[in-house]
């Protein structure tokens, strides 16, 4: 005879619990003659969601997995609240923790399988299960609480991997590559989702990804990592539009390398004169420039000064197409334009090719 299931909660509206500083500090990490972890700093706000990001091999996992306690350090300090957590063990650090893989009891329905962490830590099961419920519900399945994994769609197992991460009331969130395994369509729908009940609940979270979009979309500050250290920890606009890296704007989204010329603090490129994003010296040097920042026109019309180029190909993307131009040195351009402003403009077309007016990254020879 099945058990009665505890009637939905009314839905959740205030944070579980405030949240808590998070430092690392000094973090190094070696396998072998691997250095994963160099150094690393890493500070996170009360409350605030940090995705980190970076090519496979950075350290960002290396990192998420030393705050939860499952990676052995070689130096550094890992401060939760004003804690150092350095001699506690991964079960008593208070944290949650949602991976890439569901890793849902087969045996379990979703309450159970939610109320499972609570189990453990000897929550009385009156307790767990309004617990586990509020959950659910929080991800939007307490209609679903006596299903079992083989009953649910892929993203709604994951997000009862989440409810049961936040249902121990945790002071930390991890999340290690949560949405990789699931479909484009759910993916996007549940970092939506993921970032509502973040911001609802208010625990300082971790995300580790390798998805740049889910990154951008989700996070207070993203860190992009490289060779076990953080290049750049700034605002998603921030990190996109004011790179202060090359590798950081090469990384995250698509850059055109454009060659130009610098005096006085500006760029000399197609025809425009762009103000640089930090410093650079006079001299050659190699303009990162976005897709969306360089203009198209008819030859001659009036807007963008620019110069010559040929259309080599378009791609639709729906709302927006990609168009290759062809410049007379033989360079080619990849232009990021309304699908609308892309009609007629087919191979072998002739355009101008012009700047938006905008800050640009600079690569120069002695940047390496």
């Amino acid at each position: 005879m099945t058990a009665t299931r505890p009637a939905p909660p009314e839905p959740a509206t205030a944070a579980t619990a405030a949240g808590v500083e998070v430092r690392l500090e000094g973090l190094v990490r070696r396998f072998g003659d691997v250095l994963a972890l160099d150094d690393l700093d890493l500070a996170l706000r009360p409350g605030e969601l940090v995705a980190l990001l970076g090519p496979s091999g950075c350290g960002k996992t290396t990192a998420l997995r030393a705050l939860a306690g499952l990676e052995r350090l070689d130096a550094g300090r890992v401060v939760v609240g004003g804690r150092d957590l350095a001699r506690v063990p991964a079960h008593r650090r208070d944290m949650g923790m949602v991976f890439q893989a569901y890793s849902l009891l087969p045996h379990l329905d979703a309450l159970d399988n939610v109320a499972f962490g609570l189990r453990l830590r000897g929550v009385a099961a009156g307790e767990r299960r309004r617990r586990a419920m509020e959950a659910l519900d929080l991800v939007g399945l307490a209609a679903q609480a006596d299903r079992y994994a083989s009953q649910l769609s892929g993203g709604q197992q994951q997000r009862v991997a989440l409810a049961r991460a936040l249902a121990i009331e945790p002071q930390v969130l991890l999340l290690d590559e949560p949405l990789s395994a699931l479909d484009a369509k759910v993916r996007a729908q549940l970092r939506e989702e993921i970032r509502r009940i973040q911001t609802e609940v208010g625990t300082t979270t971790l995300l580790v990804t390798h998805d740049q979009e889910e990154a951008l979309a989700v996070a207070d500050r993203v860190g992009v990592m490289r060779a076990g250290r953080i290049e750049q920890l700034d605002a998603p606009e921030a990190v996109y539009r004011r790179p202060t890296t090359a590798f950081v704007a090469e990384f995250v989204g698509q850059v055109n390398r454009v060659p130009c010329m610098v005096a006085g603090g500006a760029a000399h490129l197609l025809g425009a004169r762009q103000p640089v994003l930090g410093e650079a010296a006079d001299g050659p040097g190699t303009a990162l420039l976005r897709p969306e920042d360089v203009l198209l026109s008819a030859p001659g019309a009036g807007g963008a000064a620019g110069v010559p180029a040929v259309v080599a190909s378009s791609s639709f993307l729906g709302p927006t197409s990609r168009v290759t131009v062809a410049l007379a040195d033989g360079a080619s351009l990849v232009v990021q334009l309304p699908t609308a402003d892309a009609a007629g403009l087919a191979p072998g077309a002739a355009v101008a090719v012009g700047v938006r007016a905008v800050p640009v990254l600079v690569r120069q020879p002695a940047d390496g």
